[in-house]
């Protein structure tokens, strides 16, 4: 199967949408894909503040991106927009990092009224950096998500439900993403 990076935009390890992402990777492993996490915050801060496109850990996920057939990238939603440490990062990738991708992008936040940030925000940077294929992402809302007292996670019913129909549909989309590289 394919091989996924899987991007937590989230400054925070205990955030929903960091536990989310990795409880959408557990899906795509058991659909047979290779999934690798990337998470942003772990980047050291004077990579991504002083732009130091040489940091080992900043060409390190250049290459991830580089192997990746397929990106899912998850952020919460502040200020309308992605979060400003995933914006850092990307804006120190090669400018066509996605080329010949497909991505998923997800985005949690307290409200409905931040829920088209996916499109208005998120979705034109992936265009300017070459996705083959941005599949429809998913708006989560918080109270969707809980973390119980034992770390393990719990999505409302319906997100749940819906969650999965896209992480399928990426899924499927990896399998065409080779014709969409090859044809570059």
């Amino acid at each position: 199967m394919a091989t996924v990076l899987s991007v937590s935009g989230s400054p925070s390890a205990s955030s929903r949408t960091h536990r989310l992402l990795r409880h959408l990777d557990r899906r795509l492993t058991a659909q047979g894909h290779e999934v690798t996490p990337l998470d942003v915050r772990t980047v050291p801060a004077e990579a991504l503040l002083g732009a130091d496109f040489a940091h080992p850990a900043i060409v390190e996920a250049a290459e991830l991106f580089a192997r990746a057939d397929g990106v899912v990238i998850a952020t919460p939603v502040y200020k309308a927009a992605y979060s400003g440490v995933l914006k850092a990062l990307l804006d120190l990738l090669p400018q066509y990092a996605l080329t010949g991708k497909t991505v998923l992008p997800l985005a949690t936040g307290g409200t409905t009224a931040h829920v088209l940030a996916i499109d208005y925000a998120l979705r034109p940077v992936l265009n300017s950096m070459g996705a083959a294929h941005i599949v429809q992402g998913w708006f989560t809302l918080d109270k969707d998500i809980t973390v119980h007292e034992d770390g393990t996670l719990s999505v409302a019913s319906l997100t749940d439900e819906a969650l999965t129909q896209v992480v399928d549909q990426f899924s499927a989309a990896l399998g065409r993403t080779p014709l969409l590289a090859a044809a570059s």
